[in-house]
């Protein structure tokens, strides 16, 4: 198993939220809140498959995203970037099942030069309704789980 196939079948939306002033912000590179890109066409919402491969796995998945991007891997190891365990969302893709992972920076602030390093910029949920509905949907999910009910 490669870094390529891990990240056909999973995809990360980085996000920052800040419990003091409940400032919730997502990275958004280039027209997807998705990376290392968005979902390929037809792609659906699903359950959970009964059994999870280890292509599935967060640190995989994390470890596999920072290569491709050519992150720093101590932002992992130093706990700076995490996937959020509570979060959950898996599409249906044409090759198989898509994972969904959300990660989270506990940095003070979202690190905002990262990201424009990246090519992309950090924005609320409520400057990003040009997103296809998915990603929306997505979006709603997390905001649901930092700040709902």
């Amino acid at each position: 198993m490669n870094d390529t196939t891990i990240l056909e079948r999973n995809r990360v939306i980085l996000s920052h939220f800040d419990s003091y002033s409940a400032n919730l912000v997502f990275a958004r590179i280039d027209s997807s809140i998705l990376l290392p890109e968005a979902l390929p066409d037809g792609a659906s919402p699903a359950d959970a498959p009964a059994a999870i491969d280890e292509i599935h796995e967060p640190a995989a998945v994390m470890n596999a995203l920072t290569a491709r991007l050519g992150l720093d891997p101590a932002l992992i190891a130093g706990g700076k970037l995490a996937v959020d365990s509570e979060f959950g969302a898996w599409m249906a893709g044409t090759d198989g099942p898509i994972r969904i992972h959300l990660a989270r920076f506990s940095t003070p602030d979202a690190p905002r030069d990262l990201v424009e390093s990246l090519g992309g910029v950090f924005m609320p949920i409520s400057t990003l309704r040009g997103l296809p509905m998915t990603e929306l949907n997505l979006l709603r999910q997390v905001f649901n789980l930092m700040l709902g009910s």
